[in-house]
């Protein structure tokens, strides 16, 4: 996006924020408005805020991967990948929009998961879940019983 995108002029945040926001007169928080969040002296040269887009860029791509480097390593990957991507919104309207979308989802999601139903649910499949690894253990001890590993050699 360049400093004259469409995305930016006021007659255009909007219009874009009412389609994406959600917000209403269901009492959620207007979201603020797309676009670059670069200081106004960098903005001001379009060169400086070709330089900063790209840098911020750079670094957004350096958090992502290193996300999903640790998705099937130990670590934080879905949280560092989200990270990154906060770190692209401050910059790019496409990676705002994707952190909308995922705030909406998320929140639908937990709200769901507080219903009493869901939780209740959630509750006995796990103690269904813990009886039955707790018996699978039972089998296991009793078939083949508890040898410590410093006695493996016995």
């Amino acid at each position: 996006m360049n400093a004259e995108s469409d995305e930016r002029r006021p007659d255009r945040k909007a219009a874009t924020n009412g389609d994406e926001a959600g917000a209403g007169g269901d009492g959620t928080k207007a979201e603020p408005a797309l676009g670059s969040r670069a200081p106004h002296f960098i903005k001001r040269s379009r060169t400086l805020h070709l330089s900063w887009q790209v840098g911020v860029f750079v670094v957004g791509l350096a958090v992502v991967v290193a996300g999903i480097i640790m998705l099937p390593l130990p670590g934080p990957g879905w949280l560092v990948i989200f990270g990154g991507m906060a770190i692209w919104a401050t910059e790019f309207v496409w990676a705002q929009l994707v952190l909308r979308w995922t705030k909406r989802k998320v929140t639908a999601a937990a709200q769901r998961a507080m219903d009493p139903a869901v939780r209740r649910r959630n509750i006995i499949l796990t103690t269904i879940g813990l009886v039955i690894i707790a018996v699978l253990v039972g089998v296991y001890l009793s078939k083949y019983g508890m040898t410590m590993p410093w006695h493996a050699h016995r």
